[in-house]
């Protein structure tokens, strides 16, 4: 073991997220486990048709794990899907996977990629002659990509489409940073990635949300971890991260206690925004959390130490592969629009209740105005205000 590795390991942030999370993992199944059969709903409903198209799809991390497993399977329900990443190259991997799978109908298009993913698409094209799926770069640590991708998408729409109008939103990409890292935006990048990026992004494309002519939902990819925090700042100062940069250092930034943060947020933004929206104009909101799966979310750890934590979860069966763990994600993306503002979790059509301080309503609207005053300090910026 070397010199990082050891260090991680006798940090209170590993033994929080070996111990804690995992506890909170085994309180989540247990509260499946107690409500029996009453936890599954598994009423899946095929998207409907938008203005005589198949439905648009929207999965932001769609490059690896579950984004990139939910994309292929949401292909499969016969969504018309829109890949969002931070790297074409990745985002063309995607697409070879999901040609084999063979999936009939998507659409490319083609956003300044280099020339040798230009050829990859050749490539494509010419063994898919009817292909369509459509790819578009997306940071969600930068409001000018969050723009530029939100900008792009409506013009595709308007291009291609009778309806400018999407029918679902999946906020999937998320990361588990090491460090105190400060964006672009001047905003922690794990609490704007996590938490901040998709509520703006969500913002942007809330009126394509609402210009459906069919029933529109927005899946948010939360997490158990969320039940591990106590005590909630939701302070302007708080969601851009200037309490962890006090702790700059590697060794020192508290990236557990952040990560949780992070879902606890993103679990009470789905919330409010479906008391704000679904009654009012039939978009449906639903949080989803798939338990532990085998992704790359723990890349920046030290390799021992992330593989010898799927070693055990594994194990104790806790492990899922990203092709299992993608249950929760179409339980909530397919599920009937009156389950909306519910917890989907683990698969299987199942819901559970969420920790209490998740379902504090003055806190959430506090949340709400808080990340929305980032917001707006972020379109001032870029001089964008009064086109928003």
């Amino acid at each position: 073991m070397d010199r990082e590795a050891l260090r991680m390991v006798c940090s209170p942030q590993f033994w929080r997220m070996a111990v804690v999370w995992t506890l909170s993992l085994l309180h989540s199944y247990l509260l499946v486990f107690l409500r029996g059969r009453v936890a599954a709903t598994p009423r899946r409903r095929r998207p409907r048709p938008g203005g005589g198209r198949r439905p648009i799809c929207v999965v932001t991390g769609a490059t690896s794990g579950l984004g990139r497993a939910a994309a292929a399977a949401l292909a499969r329900e016969g969504y018309h899907v829109v890949l969002a990443g931070r790297s074409t190259q990745l985002l063309f991997e995607v697409l070879h996977m999901v040609f084999a799978l063979d999936v009939l109908c998507y659409s490319l298009l083609l956003l300044s990629l280099p020339s040798s993913v230009e050829q990859t698409v050749q490539d494509i094209r010419r063994q898919q002659p009817d292909a369509h799926l459509e790819t578009f770069q997306l940071n969600l640590a930068s409001y000018k990509s969050i723009k530029k991708f939100g900008t792009s998408l409506k013009q595709w729409i308007q291009e291609t489409s009778s309806e400018p109008a999407i029918q679902l939103l999946v906020n999937s990409a998320g990361i588990l940073a090491k460090s105190h890292r400060v964006t672009e935006d001047r905003l922690d990048e794990m609490i704007q990635t996590n938490y901040i990026g998709p509520f703006i992004l969500t913002n942007i494309l809330l009126p394509l949300l609402k210009n459906s002519s069919v029933p529109s939902r927005v899946v948010n990819l939360t997490s158990f971890t969320h039940r591990c925090v106590s005590g909630i700042d939701v302070s302007e100062d708080a969601l851009r991260g200037m309490k962890f940069g006090q702790c700059s250092a590697g060794e020192n930034y508290p990236l557990a206690c952040t990560y949780e943060y992070t879902k606890l947020c993103l679990l009470m933004f789905s919330y409010e925004l479906h008391r704000q929206v679904h009654m009012s104009s039939g978009v449906s909101v639903i949080a989803a959390d798939p338990g532990v799966v085998e992704t790359k979310i723990m890349r920046e750890l030290p390799e021992c130490v992330s593989w010898f934590a799927f070693l055990v979860l594994r194990f104790l069966k806790l492990l899922q592969e990203p092709d299992t763990g993608v249950g929760a994600v179409l339980d909530a993306a397919l599920a009937p629009p009156e389950e909306s503002g519910k917890y989907f979790f683990g698969g299987k059509g199942r819901t559970i209740g969420s920790s209490r301080l998740s379902y504090d309503t003055e806190v959430a609207k506090k949340l709400w105005a808080e990340s929305s005053a980032v917001f707006k300090e972020l379109l001032l910026r870029e001089g964008d205000f009064r086109d928003s």
